[in-house]
């Protein structure tokens, strides 16, 4: 059986406050054409599917549009599992009328985890593939909160709760490995040892979460996760893998090359595993160093591989203030038609001394910085000679409660 790993689909993204729907739909596009040149019988969509839980409806149209137009293909399959960005809710909604159609949604936690255990059956209705479909684990899903716990006795309770929901499918699993069945795991989680871009949210507080390649049962031949945006392998294990995500949605990720896996299975096992590069159709790009150097490297882009316009930040390097900088730049980039700056940094002054302009300008860029970010700098401000780690941490504690009320 032949089965298409992808994630992290994050419809409905914005960068800067500009929409990403044309290179979502390019991606969406090339998938379907994909499916059907290299005949994917099974597509596991590992989390993700939307960036915020009260999509837009130009981003549910994009997702709806592409599960009507995966059915006309040769694709027998489709699991899709929610992701932290997920809304349990949004996805689970049309459950069953999907179901109809082959497509298998599991947006939350099920109360039990068999319900997650799904049986792929060809036309003659034997089972081809059994997929344990885990999606995004809440804190509320595998641990009960208990006043006053430590820390690390936290840590420790939510990892036991991610590798015990595993583990409760292993006692269901032997009557598969008889037959020769090949089993596939996901999860949209933060694997210890890998490694994260800018753009991923932490998925616990602290990203508490982490549990190593070694808590996954022996008995998955393949685990197809998702959360983090760069494409790899957990702690050097062929099988279980991220697909990342199929565009950048940080500029941390511009060099990055962006994949999904193509994986066949025979006699039961996992038999080849090839990785297919994702097109991309707008460039990121980052620019920093002196100006007379960042000048240059904007004056000699060339982004004729690229179907729509690069996006650019920049940030210039200098000696002293430079008061017609903006100047200098936006007559640069005025010949650049293939180019839109999206975010422009304050400068870095290398001289020790800088004006309470330069220090302003540099606490403003807010743009580029998260919640946890903003209070960070003001418990800094407020609180200069004092440890924060414990206002930092119940503030992610208030975020995650307030991100979880507001799904339900």
């Amino acid at each position: 059986m032949r089965v298409l790993h992808t994630s992290d689909w994050h419809l409905g993204q914005r960068l800067v406050n500009l929409e990403r729907t044309e290179e979502h739909q390019r991606f969406l596009d090339w998938l379907l054409q994909t499916i059907a040149q290299e005949q994917v019988e099974a597509l596991i969509m590992a989390g993700d599917v939307f960036d915020n839980g009260a999509p837009s409806n130009t981003a549910l149209k994009l997702y709806y549009d592409f599960l009507r137009r995966v059915c006309a293909t040769c694709c027998r399959h489709v699991i899709i599992t929610g992701g932290n960005h997920d809304s349990v809710a949004t996805l689970n909604a049309p459950r069953e009328l999907l179901e109809c159609f082959n497509i298998y949604v599991i947006g939350g936690a099920t109360e039990d985890p068999l319900d997650e255990l799904l049986e792929l059956k060809n036309e003659q209705g034997d089972i081809e593939l059994v997929v344990c479909a885990v999606p995004f684990l809440r804190d509320r899903d595998v641990r009960l909160s208990v006043a006053g716990e430590r820390y690390e006795e936290r840590e420790q309770r939510i990892k036991q709760g991610i590798a015990a929901h595993y583990a409760a499918f292993v006692p269901h699993l032997q009557q598969y490995k008889e037959q020769h069945i090949p089993i596939v795991a996901t999860g949209h989680l933060f694997a210890a040892g890998s490694t994260a871009s800018d753009s991923e949210k932490e998925i616990h507080v602290g990203n508490l979460g982490q549990i190593g390649a070694e808590q996954f049962p022996r008995e998955f031949d393949y685990v197809a996760l998702g959360h983090l945006h760069r494409p790899q392998k957990v702690n050097n294990q062929h099988h279980i893998r991220y697909s990342g995500s199929p565009i950048p949605l940080s500029f941390s990720e511009v060099t990055d090359k962006k994949v999904n896996y193509i994986l066949d299975f025979e006699g039961g096992k996992l038999a080849e595993l090839r990785e297919l590069e994702i097109p991309c159709c707008r460039k990121l790009l980052r620019f920093k160093g002196p100006l007379e150097k960042v000048k240059q490297q904007l004056a000699i882009y060339d982004n004729s591989g690229y179907t729509l316009t690069a996006w650019a930040e920049l940030q210039v390097e200098l000696e002293s203030p430079l008061p017609d900088l903006n100047q200098q730049l936006e007559e640069v980039l005025r010949l650049k038609l293939e180019l839109q700056l999206l975010i422009h940094r304050p400068p870095i002054i290398s001289t020790a001394r800088q004006t309470l302009e330069q220090q302003v300008r540099e606490e403003a860029d807010l743009h580029s910085l998260g919640e946890k970010d903003v209070f960070r700098k003001r418990c800094e401000s407020a609180f200069p000679d004092s440890d924060h780690t414990e206002l930092l941490t119940t503030f992610s504690e208030l975020l995650e409660l307030m991100g979880q009320e507001e799904e339900d």
